[in-house]
Formats: structure tokens, sequence, C-alpha cells
């Protein structure tokens, strides 16, 4: 009689653990790594967003400069001389 009981609570602990690590997994583990997963992914998209903007608005504004300008290049400057510290 007693050692079925006992079976029976001991069971019934097992079960309590189990479902306590479970919650505890999902809840702490889980959850967080797919809200911080999915912030990271909003983050890239809106990142890529305003980089395509700036490629956008960078493109535009090449067309309009070439296609408004008049004027060739500017002339070179001359040629590049090294600079070489001289140690005494």
């Amino acid at each position: 009689m007693i050692v079925p009981l006992f079976s029976m609570i001991l069971r019934f602990l097992f079960f309590v653990f189990l479902f306590y690590v479970l919650f505890k997994l999902v809840f702490d583990f889980i959850i967080p790594l797919y809200r911080t997963t999915r912030k990271v992914k909003q983050g890239f998209r809106e990142m890529h967003q305003k980089m395509q903007e700036q490629q956008g608005t960078d493109a535009y504004q090449q067309a309009a400069q070439t296609n408004g300008s008049t004027q060739s290049k500017p002339a070179p400057l001359g040629d590049y001389i090294d600079f070489e510290e001289v140690k005494d």
C-alpha cells in the first residue's frame, strides 16, 4: 500500500519538475531569443532601407551633376610628390 502511494508521489513530482523545466525553457530562453531575433532582423531591414534610399539620392545627385554641368573636368593639379621625413 505504501509503495504504490510513494510511486504516485514520485511520478507527480517528476511531472511537476518536468513542467517547471519546460516553463523556464520557454519563458526564459525561447521567447527572449525570438524577440531578440525579430528586433535584429527589423534593425537590418531598416538599415538596408536607409542604405537603398541613400544610394538612390546619391545616384540622383550624380545624375543631376553630370547632366546639369556644362563645365569640363577640372585640370589635374600636378604630380604627387611623396613626403619623407628626414631625420638628423
